[in-house]
């Protein structure tokens, strides 16, 4: 199946979607219970740190039940509250022995209500006032700087807005991180434009309460562009100064990057994040307008994982849009093997110890989808049961996780490596002596072109047309298929290579020829060239193909970055992927540092990884007390088996062990391995194992 044909062609599709499939739908077998909820969840949390759960008290229950990335978000709150809250998130993961990630969210070019507001006991402030709107009334958004917010005026903190908006537009104001479970939703539609004042008559009834954010939906449809786009900065001056502050005090392992419109947008990021010294923290560009997914493929090739920030989105693409949009941007995702986030999955679980069947059904459904994990926003941050919401969606997630289609997306992976591999060699043969279809030579020149020149994103101010190029689908499968072929070298390779290693897709299976050697259990044999199947690549694959040829209970992967583990991770193994981090010394010049515990805590955010932070310098018997403590954390038992993807020296090696009996290591038949401390300093103790 194919979510859409690409534009401009007749039958070449787009990105292929991923069907699930169950090994059982007996109903009675569904309904067994989901099992201890104490075991080992593979889909990430992530949690806003606000004032229902700033406490340390309340954050080291969040982080047994399975939060494992804590996020301050500086579009609310003073620097002080997040100094805090990042102090006493320290303070819980000392308490009860877990890594969690730290995230900063930046403000960006969120667009705001002025009001008045006052500091609450814990440093955080509240908006004062509350006004409720019926259908109907008539409101006034105005840039006049005297403005003061009434029944019917509304004074916005951008000045440029009134040259943004025209009548018939769609305004959407809300309270900040707003949820299905509040009624502070209003839908404006602009009547006139006069001067400084934006006239609207609102759509439906709202109560009106706290920091109220303001959102311009995109007016056109389809692939093009017509808002005249704000012009504030992707990093707001409070943004660095806060990033500046943080980043000083604190090691900050990801940046959230808000409202993050092109590629050009990340590296400015990026820039920043290096002239401040925070060159080792990764950036989430969060998709949040039609103008992100047009551009999202230059946006995913810069950044280092995505966020999907559905609430925003879903004012941007229309409703039967939404869930196609989420599956390919998933995919996209799993493709190129960087995280996922989901946000905006239990709102009633604001107000409610329990979430509505669409919402338990729809974090489920995400999991099965190939998403890593979910941001958690006011549930956690002003929510009555953030404790329930996170322990709830750990609990879907595991159940989802049991039924999901492991070998399928494994060999979903390996075909979309091989087409993309064969197709970009077509490319590479037509370019040197022709012999293939035009249409689908001009497709994928203008692809390799592209690339060639770095993303084309569309721009900030009005993109005229429907430009194939900037297509959602038309990106995604660019990114999907070229993404890693960019260069002229890559494609040298394909003319260098030996006449012995063809490759013949098994559509295309010669008459009397067989393809069956080309699956073989190191995942479909040395293909060179392959923008997917790189060397690291294929150790990662292979793992992961030895690990279900043998059932092993757990794949060990030593890294020092965590980029081995990812790759390993991007396969989704049914069983949970031990992440050795070994750290190691590094220089700027000025001084040696020793680096490992950021990247340890980065890996939280991939699905299926458990990271651990290991001794430097901890010889043969780290791998030992890393079976061993796996049989403490209930991973392993007696006789199973463990896939380990090791390297030594300059090679890469993959091996199979065998587990001891309890509290026994590795499996030996001399059994005379010395004691080693190596994992002494684990960030794990018994029983964290979410």
């Amino acid at each position: 199946a194919c979510l859409a044909a690409m534009p401009g062609t007749s039958s070449k599709p787009g990105i292929k979607a991923k069907s699930h499939f169950f090994g059982n739908c007996e109903l009675s077998t569904v309904l067994e219970s989901a099992g201890d909820g104490d075991s080992w969840t593979g889909s990430k949390i992530m949690a806003t740190i606000g004032p229902s759960i700033h406490d340390v008290d309340v954050m080291v229950p969040l982080l047994e039940a399975g939060m494992v990335a804590g996020r301050v978000d500086l579009t609310w709150g003073p620097l002080d509250f997040h100094r805090n809250s990042l102090m006493n998130l320290a303070e819980a993961m000392r308490r009860t022995h877990r890594l969690c990630a730290t995230v900063i969210d930046t403000m960006g070019r969120e667009l705001m209500i002025r009001g008045q507001w006052q500091v609450n006991d814990q440093g955080y402030p509240w908006v004062l006032g509350r006004n409720e709107v019926e259908a109907g009334q008539k409101i006034t958004i105005t840039v006049r700087a005297d403005a003061v917010a009434s029944e019917n005026v509304l004074p916005i903190m951008y000045p440029k807005f009134c040259q943004m908006a025209q009548p018939g537009d769609t305004i959407h104001i809300a309270r900040y991180l707003v949820s299905g479970a509040e009624s502070s939703s209003l839908y404006l539609e602009v009547m006139d434009v006069n001067g400084e004042d934006v006239h609207c008559v609102a759509k439906n009834s709202a109560v009106l309460e706290g920091l109220l954010c303001v959102f311009h939906a995109e007016r056109s449809q389809g692939i093009g562009l017509s808002n005249t786009q704000n012009e504030l900065p992707v990093l707001s001056d409070w943004d660095k100064q806060c990033i500046a502050a943080l980043g000083s005090e604190f090691e900050i392992d990801f940046l959230n990057l808000s409202y993050c419109r092109t590629s050009e947008d990340v590296r400015e990021a990026r820039r920043f994040l290096q002239s401040i010294g925070m060159g080792s923290t990764k950036i989430l560009a969060k998709i949040e307008t039609r103008q992100a997914l047009l551009n999202f493929q230059g946006i995913l090739s810069e950044s280092d994982g995505i966020i999907m920030s559905r609430g925003n989105l879903g004012l941007d693409v229309e409703p039967e849009k939404m869930a196609l949009v989420q599956k390919t941007l998933v995919q996209a995702c799993n493709l190129v093997g960087k995280p996922v986030l989901i946000t905006r999955v239990v709102d009633t679980m604001v107000s409610g110890p329990r979430p509505t069947r669409a919402e338990a059904t729809d974090v489920a459904n995400a999991v099965l989808d190939g998403a890593d994990g979910f941001l958690l926003g006011a549930e956690t941050l002003r929510g009555k049961y953030p404790l329930e919401s996170v322990s709830t969606i750990a609990s879907i997630c595991r159940a989802a996780e049991a039924v999901f289609d492991h070998s399928s997306h494994y060999e979903y992976l390996m075909d979309a490596a091989i087409e993309a591999m064969i197709e970009t060699k077509a490319v590479a043969k037509a370019s040197t002596n022709g012999g293939v279809d035009s249409d689908f030579e001009d497709q994928q020149e203008s692809a390799l072109q592209m690339q060639a020149n770095g993303p084309r994103d569309v721009p900030i101010a009005n993109a005229a047309g429907h430009n194939m190029r900037g297509s959602l689908s038309t990106a995604v499968a660019t990114m999907a298929k070229f993404s890693m072929v960019a260069s002229t070298a890559n494609l040298q390779s394909y003319r260098e290579a030996s006449p012995n290693n063809n490759y013949v897709p098994m559509n295309m299976k010669p008459a009397g020829g067989s393809t069956s050697s080309l699956r073989m259990a190191n995942g479909y044999g040395s293909i060179r060239g392959t923008p997917y199947l790189s060397k690291l690549e294929s150790i990662a694959s292979s793992a992961v193909r030895a690990a279900d040829k043998v059932q092993a209970s757990l794949i060990v992967v030593y890294t020092h970055s965590g980029q081995t583990a990812e790759m390993v991770a991007k396969y989704r193994p049914p069983m949970p992927i031990l992440t050795l981090v070994v750290p190691h010394l590094v220089s700027d010049q000025l001084k040696w540092k020793l680096e490992g515990r950021s990247f340890a805590r980065q890996c939280l955010v991939s699905r299926g990884l458990l990271p651990f932070l290991a001794t430097p310098n901890s010889g043969e018997g780290l791998l030992d007390d890393a079976v061993k403590h796996a049989q403490r954390l209930g991973l392993v038992k007696h006789k199973d088996h463990v896939v380990v993807v090791q390297r030594v020296h300059e090679d890469f090696c993959v091996k199979i062990v065998s587990v001891g009996p309890s509290g026994g290591g590795i499996l030996r038949d001399d059994d005379t391995l010395a004691h080693s401390s190596s994992m002494k300093h684990m960030a794990l103790t018994e029983g964290a194992v979410q």
